[in-house]
């Protein structure tokens, strides 16, 4: 597959310290002089962007004159605390810089893809894959931090007679959480990128613009769709009652 650009200055920045951490972990890179991969420098990317956006409505951080960034900041963090009010409940505080990061993260990784030269990390099932292990794993540990090990009757069913069935049948219904996270998210931003990709090739002028805008909405209603099933899942997990 070729290099972005990006792609390739990380690799000869890092390619030495990547292929280190890669050799330590039992992994060999199918190109030593080229270690890091294309959605991994997206993601990379996607870090940074969001890093210098928070920076930016750190500095011009303002009561009487808000900026641009800060209005978009406070417009996103007002819809995640509305939408997890709704679905968590009124004591949603402590879950909502982990949504607002998952919202962000997600969103750029979706619509960085529509920029000439960059491809969206998402469309590589291994990014759908990481941001689903990491809701399912947060949403498990806020489950035992908030119910200590009652949270595990949960898993065993309204009666004790009933726990030899219902614990496997929880156990696979809880991982096919993250199954469907995954597949939901890549398949969507993948067929965008693909459907975009070809109209660009067979007709570049006009028609893709179309499909610009359709992966547009599947890129913000992709992000809204993952955040919200982490919602519920977590409301699920928080619930005072097991």
């Amino acid at each position: 597959m070729e290099q972005l650009f990006f792609t390739r200055l990380l690799n000869q920045l890092f390619a030495g310290p990547a292929n280190a951490i890669l050799h330590a972990v039992g992994v060999t890179p199918k190109l030593a002089d080229a270690p890091i991969t294309n959605f991994v420098a997206m993601e990379v990317l996607v870090v940074l962007l969001i890093i210098a956006f928070f920076a930016l409505v750190r500095l011009t951080l303002s009561a009487e004159s808000p900026s641009a960034p800060q209005h978009m900041l406070e417009t996103v963090r007002e819809f995640v605390v509305a939408q997890s009010h709704e679905v968590i409940g009124h004591h949603t505080e402590p879950y909502i810089a982990f949504l607002m990061t998952l919202t962000f993260f997600i969103l750029i990784a979706n619509l960085i893809g529509l920029i000439p030269g960059f491809e969206s990390p998402t469309s590589n099932p291994a990014v759908p894959l990481g941001l689903a292990l990491v809701a399912w794993l947060y949403y498990h540990a806020q489950g035992i931090r908030k119910n200590g090990i009652a949270y595990f009757k949960h898993f065993l069913g309204p009666v004790w007679w009933l726990s030899p069935l219902m614990l496997p049948i929880e156990i696979i219904s809880h991982m096919a959480r993250a199954m469907s996270l995954t597949i939901r998210l890549f398949a969507n931003i993948y067929a965008g990128d693909l459907v975009t990709m070809v109209f660009f090739s067979l007709v570049p002028i006009g028609l893709p613009v179309l499909f610009l805008g359709l992966h547009l909405g599947v890129s913000f209603l992709q992000t809204y769709i993952f955040v919200l099933l982490t919602m519920v899942y977590l409301a699920g997990a928080v619930a005072e009652e097991h």
